[in-house]
This record gives C-alpha cells, structure tokens and sequence, in this order.
C-alpha cells in the first residue's frame, strides 16, 4: 500500500490538481506493481493513500509539484526503482499540465496492517 505525499505551488489550479488526483492512484499503482504485490486494475479503498498540501511559506523548494511515494521494499521493485520513479514522474507532468516536477520513491522496509 503506497503512501503518496504530494507538495504543490499553492498558485497551482484547482483543476491541474484535481486531475492529478484522479490519476495518482493509477500511476503510482503501475509504479510499483511487482510480482509481490500485482495490480490487477481494480483499486480498493486503502490501496493508495494520497495526500495533498500547499507548500507552507516556510518550506523551501522552486518546483511547483513535488510527489514522494513510499512503497515497501520489495527486490523486484528495489532492482528498477529509477525507471519507476521515472515513468511516474512522466506520468505526474501529463497529467498536472507542468514540467516542473519532482518524483521520489522510497522503498523502505516496512509492515501495513488496515482494518475491515
């Protein structure tokens, strides 16, 4: 279950980040799809978590979206982590209309655990 921080220009639209909500789910999904933990396509509720904040006047930083995605480590994800990160980060420039994006994927070891 990935959990996506997304950073933004608080001088972005509504409308470029509303798409960029829609899509996030989807992309971050084929982003680190493994044999460990396939993606079938049908996202359910707690699949990914997604989160968006205006950067603050005190955080520092010259992009207008900044997308971190932390996943759990898996060998197969952690042996293509770059190309990963790279076709979300294409994916997070279609659909938020801006080149000015920065993608991090961490793969941490970790544990998820999610109630009924």
């Amino acid at each position: 279950m990935p959990i996506v921080e997304v950073t933004h220009d608080p001088l972005i639209a509504t409308a470029q980040l509303q798409t960029l909500a829609e899509a996030l789910p989807h992309a971050v999904s084929l982003a680190v799809e493994c044999p460990e933990e396939p993606y079938d396509g049908m996202l359910q509720p707690g699949d990914v978590e997604v989160r968006f904040r205006p950067r603050g006047p005190y955080d520092a930083g010259g992009l207008d979206i900044v997308v971190e995605v932390r996943s759990k480590w898996f060998a197969s994800r952690a042996e293509t982590r770059q190309e990963r990160c790279d076709r979300l980060c294409n994916a997070v420039v279609e659909a938020s209309g801006t080149t000015e994006v920065g993608v991090y994927l961490s793969l941490p070891v970790a544990a998820w655990a999610q109630g009924e």
